[in-house]
């Protein structure tokens, strides 16, 4: 391994790789978070999709398969906010269950893949966790950082799922610029060469997704896996048709379909627009794409990093490739 890989981050969180797979929802469970963790670097089940006890089954399940360190991803959006309706204090409440398992299980790492985290973070210090938070700009970087997060995930334009404005080339040294707390990147990093990239422009490691949707323990229809394999650099597009929030998913009927203005018309804040689109589809979507391989029509998370995915790989052999890789173009840049 290069020693520039050997970056704060790893002693942090007591992993031998800078690298960080994504809490997806829906696809993150114990066995692809477990192999992530095995294989040295920082596999994180993902708390949307599961109930409070599911979450707990999930946690327990990774610690028989493993007693590397891990994290758990909870969406913090509406936690601390005025409920706007009843879908927002239902998913508040939801979300409230599952921190009361994160503790109780004394979980390593909590990460917000969105909101600010900043409400438990007094707590999660007392037990010895560390929390990370997902970002889009520099402007909720800094809130993050007053919050008192331990590391901050800045995520560019490119990456899957839920995602801002700002490509992530622009994102990182900007949000480097503005806190002093350890900075990963995420968005559009597919291979080694962009962890190299990462490193190289001062970020402590790399927080993926797409790649890791594409192996063989991420708990997801192969019909999903292979469609990230298949598509190209254009094959994503960046919707609010299913949650409210921009986020980006693999172009299909659907995704087209939500184009039209009398629909964009009809796009509710989040968490509400889930049951809008539901109803519409007369589905779920993210079930129906991630869980029955309907990717014509279902929720499918995909960043542009699909375009250097080219096959469906075990996750500890992906841990190790983008380790290898890295290494080679950190070794080229320095002579």
């Amino acid at each position: 391994m290069h020693p520039a890989l050997r970056t704060p981050l790893c002693d942090l969180l007591g992993i031998e790789f800078p690298i960080v797979q994504a809490g997806m929802g829906y696809v993150a469970r114990a066995e692809l978070a477990a192999a992530v963790s095995a294989a040295g670097a920082l596999g994180v089940i993902g708390g949307a999709s599961l109930t409070a006890a599911q979450l707990r089954d999930e946690i327990r399940k990774l610690r028989d398969l493993t007693d590397r360190p891990f994290g758990v991803d909870v969406l913090f959006a509406t936690v601390g906010r005025p409920q706007a309706s009843e879908a927002a204090a239902r998913f508040t409440r939801e979300v409230e269950e599952q921190l009361e398992v994160v503790f109780e299980e004394n979980v390593p790492v909590l990460a917000s893949g969105l909101g600010d985290p900043g409400p438990i973070v007094p707590q999660a210090r007392a037990q010895g966790m560390k929390v990370m938070a997902l970002v889009g700009n520099t402007r909720n970087a800094v809130r993050v950082a007053q919050s008192g997060v331990d590391v901050i995930v800045a995520q560019g334009y490119d990456g899957g799922g839920h995602t801002g404005r700002v490509g992530t080339l622009a994102l990182l040294p900007a949000v480097l610029d503005a806190v002093d707390v350890p900075v990963m990147a995420a968005g559009g990093i597919g291979d080694g060469r962009g962890l190299a990239a990462v490193i190289a422009m001062g970020g402590v490691g790399a927080w993926l997704g797409t790649r890791f949707v594409a192996s063989r323990e991420a708990f997801g229809h192969d019909a999903y896996k292979q469609r990230i394999v298949e598509i190209d650099d254009e094959g994503t597009t960046i919707t609010r048709c299913f949650s409210g929030k921009p986020c980006r998913v693999v172009r299909n009927q659907t995704t087209e379909a939500w184009e039209a203005p009398e629909l964009v018309a009809r796009i509710r804040p989040f968490p509400q627009q889930f049951r809008v689109v539901a109803e519409w589809l007369g589905a779920d979507p993210y079930t129906a794409g991630r869980y029955e391989g309907k990717t014509d029509v279902g929720a499918l998370a995909a960043g542009q990093s699909a375009a250097v995915i080219e096959e469906i790989r075990p996750a500890g052999e992906i841990v190790r490739a983008l380790e290898a890789e890295a290494t080679r173009a950190l070794a080229r840049l320095s002579g």
